[in-house]
């Protein structure tokens, strides 16, 4: 299935990566890697807002998903196959935006962040995002499932299922009689894009979280967060992770995934060092919380592994 903005914990080991290659610092700017961009100049705090604060989430950066002229113009051209690979397009959805805050001050999730990131990547490396994810990450730990969803034909991909009442106009079914997706996913980009399947994104996030994900030490910047909300001093939000000190197995480290049709799960708990992952093949219920199926299972699987390991 799609597995929706997990990729962005495989965006975080990406650039992680880059900087145990010395290709790029966490301290990078936006504006040291595109300053060539003839937009470069009507985003704010370009020259300040750093890797790093987009990872976190901490950058001010308004995001493109939930701005209502992307929403009204992805209702408008889904069936177009072209519309919204140019990922630069993503970013002009943003741009002269006042920004949410000042980079590091506070937290506010920002898909657009995570395309700035793709964009950084590739400034840097001279490859596709996809050639560094695969070569520094997909490959290596052996993720055979797991592959870029940057096309209308991914091979085994699961139907998934939405409302008919969905904000986009999509058609209840991703899938088309022919194989194909109805609308092309690329348009996520680094925002997540990627397909995988549970076993392989538990594998991922076990071998993340242990510290096993590269050759040098990376846990530290990994999991360095900044709160996402004053009243929550128990969630932070890390390098494209979510922290929450407390829960039925203790400290938990997590990312979730939406894209239309699909909802997705990844948690590690490190006292007991067991990885969880799902994936469900709708959102129905889940993305407006009408259902808590979502909850519930991850409920259930919690419970599971705690029996598992008091066995």
């Amino acid at each position: 299935m799609l597995a929706a903005s997990i990729g962005k914990t495989f965006v975080a080991a990406t650039v992680l990566s880059l900087t145990q290659d010395e290709i790029l610092n966490l301290d990078d700017t936006v504006s040291d890697w595109l300053s060539h961009e003839p937009w470069i100049n009507r985003l704010e705090y370009a020259d300040s807002i750093t890797l790093k604060h987009l990872l976190q989430h901490s950058a001010g950066v308004s995001n493109h998903v939930d701005d209502e002229n992307f929403i009204e113009d992805f209702a408008k051209h889904w069936s177009d196959a072209s519309f919204g690979q140019n990922p630069t397009i993503l970013i002009h959805y943003i741009l002269d935006d006042s920004p949410l805050f000042d980079p590091g001050e506070a937290w506010s999730y920002s898909d657009t962040g995570y395309i700035l990131l793709g964009l950084v990547v590739e400034a840097a490396t001279g490859n596709t995002y996809y050639e560094e994810v695969t070569n520094r990450v997909i490959q290596p730990l052996g993720l055979n499932s797991t592959s870029p969803s940057n096309q209308r034909d991914l091979n085994d991909l699961a139907a998934g299922y939405m409302s008919r009442a969905n904000q986009f106009g999509l058609p209840t079914k991703t899938v088309l009689e022919n194989g194909q997706m109805a609308w092309n996913p690329g348009i996520e980009w680094t925002g997540g894009g990627l397909i995988s399947n549970s076993t392989d994104l538990a594998l991922w996030g076990k071998i993340l979280f242990e510290g096993r994900a590269m050759r040098g030490a990376y846990m530290d910047q990994l999991l360095e967060g900044i709160p996402v909300s004053p009243d929550d001093p128990n969630t932070t939000f890390g390098l494209g992770v979510a922290i929450r000190r407390i829960g039925p197995m203790g400290e938990w480290y997590s990312h979730g995934g939406w894209i239309p049709g699909y909802t997705s799960s990844l948690r590690y708990y490190p006292r007991y060092k067991i990885a969880i992952a799902f994936q469900i093949n709708t959102d129905i219920g889940i993305v407006d919380d009408s259902t808590d199926l979502y909850d519930k299972m991850a409920s259930r699987l919690e419970d599971l592994a705690i029996h598992f390991v008091s066995r």
